[in-house]
């Protein structure tokens, strides 16, 4: 992999996706988010319904940890906002999927904010590896024509 033509490019082209300050913002937002999803059943009082509390608590460490790479390792990790993706809409969801009666207005309202946020926070730092420095999505199909 050292010997790969494109390498360089390809190092540059992520250093430059995470010193932006949109990918600096999507990640401090996206730490943010998971940890009050983590903690969102004691800030919001619905601790008493423990299958969702205990979920909310997992993903919530599960979002923040994936989600957090990115300033660190973002060529290894990008590919994973897809899976803080799926954790977004799961949060969505979970109040009417987790076991017991825990859809309360406080656990519905809660999990789709945070989740909907989860998720475009996700899909906002899986767009940054197409993003241009000039901002512009650039068309993975089709070739480049800047070289």
């Amino acid at each position: 992999m050292d010997q790969h033509p494109d390498l360089l490019e390809m190092r540059l082209r992520s250093e430059r996706a995470t010193t932006t300050p949109r990918a600096q913002a999507t990640e401090a937002l996206a730490l943010i988010t998971g940890v009050y999803l983590a903690a969102s059943p004691w800030i919001t009082g619905f601790n008493g319904l423990t299958t969702l509390a205990v979920n909310n608590l997992i993903t919530g460490i599960a979002y923040a940890t994936l989600m957090g790479g990115f300033g660190h390792a973002y060529e290894r990790t990008h590919a994973m906002a897809w899976a803080a993706a799926v954790i977004g809409v799961w949060t969505i969801i979970a109040p009417w999927v987790v076991v017991g009666n825990v859809n309360t207005t406080r656990t519905v309202i809660s999990n789709v904010v945070v989740g909907a946020v989860a998720l475009l926070l996700a899909l906002a730092a899986s767009a940054a590896s197409a993003a241009r420095p000039d901002g512009s999505i650039r068309d993975r199909g089709s070739a480049d024509r800047s070289r």
